[in-house]
């Protein structure tokens, strides 16, 4: 424990060790909500047609994708960059015109890794509804890597997309 004294008062600040972690804690909290800010920001511009291949800087080098029909391995690189414009484009031609995160809970695994589920909503257009908008609410759980000052996503795992898509009328069912 650390004592400062100051010279103009008598009163003594004490800080503690738990006191210097919650301090760390909460810049780190506020790193990854910020974080996910601009990817939340990122994803819109890309659904109004400004790509933005920064998208490909969150990832780490290699990450993995999980959902109910599997597990995936990617590497971070050209091909990654080259989806990028090419999954907005999907999302926005299926109807989605949004999303929103309606809520984050930070979780850590350690001092570098960090689980966070974040609720997400969905706007969208339905052609079989008259381009009538309406929502889908769905969670993603990322596992984050903290080094050297960045964030950066090592794996996500999210539920039934294409189940949600088909129910909503948005996809066909194959």
């Amino acid at each position: 424990m650390a004592c400062f004294f100051g010279r103009s008062s008598q009163k003594i600040a004490m800080l503690t060790q738990e006191d210097t972690d919650k301090k760390l804690r909460n810049s780190v909290d506020q790193k990854i909500r910020d974080f996910f800010s601009l990817y939340e920001k990122r994803f819109n511009e890309g659904l109004e047609g400004k790509t933005d291949l920064e998208t490909a800087e969150e990832f780490a080098d290699c990450f993995i994708a999980a959902d109910p029909h599997g597990v995936r391995c990617y590497r971070n690189g050209a091909g990654l960059m080259q989806s990028i414009p090419a999954e907005y484009e999907f999302y926005k031609n299926i109807g989605i015109t949004s999303v929103k995160i309606v809520s984050q809970n930070i979780t850590p695994v350690d001092d570098n890794h960090f689980m966070i589920r974040i609720h997400w909503v969905s706007m969208y257009k339905s052609k079989k509804m008259n381009e009538a908008e309406d929502q889908i609410e769905f969670d993603v759980i990322y596992l984050l890597q903290y080094v050297r000052e960045q964030l950066k996503i090592f794996a996500y795992i999210t539920g039934d997309e294409q189940a949600i898509l088909k129910e909503k009328g948005l996809i066909a069912d194959k």
